[in-house]
This record gives C-alpha cells, structure tokens and sequence, in this order.
C-alpha cells in the first residue's frame, strides 16, 4: 500500500509541474498514469490510482485556499 501512495504522491507531482500534462491527464487520466508509472496494468487497477491522484490534487488545492483565508486574518 505505501508504493501505491508513492506513485500518486509522484505522479502528482509530475502534474502540478506540468500544465500539458495537467490537462492530458484531465481528458484521459488513465492512460496518463500508465505511462507514467511505466506498466500496463489492468483498468480496475490504474483506476484506484487515478481515483487517488485526483483526491489527492482536490486535497493539495483545498489546503492551498486554507492557507490564502489565513493570510487574510
């Protein structure tokens, strides 16, 4: 399980450095994360991955609007 939060923390770190990526992996994310981990792996499988990339972007922008409403205070 920790491999798997690897290759997301990786993953999304790869995406927020690169907005042609960003954007590929907004129309096709699947695909997208296959080539970025490098294996075929079946659907179902890159999913789970795919599923945990765009919860943790969500994540990584909600602390980042926390953050902006503290300055405010």
């Amino acid at each position: 399980m920790d491999q798997i939060k690897e290759k997301i923390e990786e993953i999304v770190e790869k995406l927020m450095n690169d907005d042609a990526l960003k954007a590929r992996f907004k129309k096709e994310p699947i695909k997208v994360v296959e080539e970025l981990i490098g294996i075929d792996l079946p659907d179902d499988k890159i999913e789970k991955i795919v599923d945990g990339v765009k919860a943790k972007i969500s994540i990584d922008k909600l602390d980042d609007a926390l953050s902006a409403l503290k300055k405010l205070f």
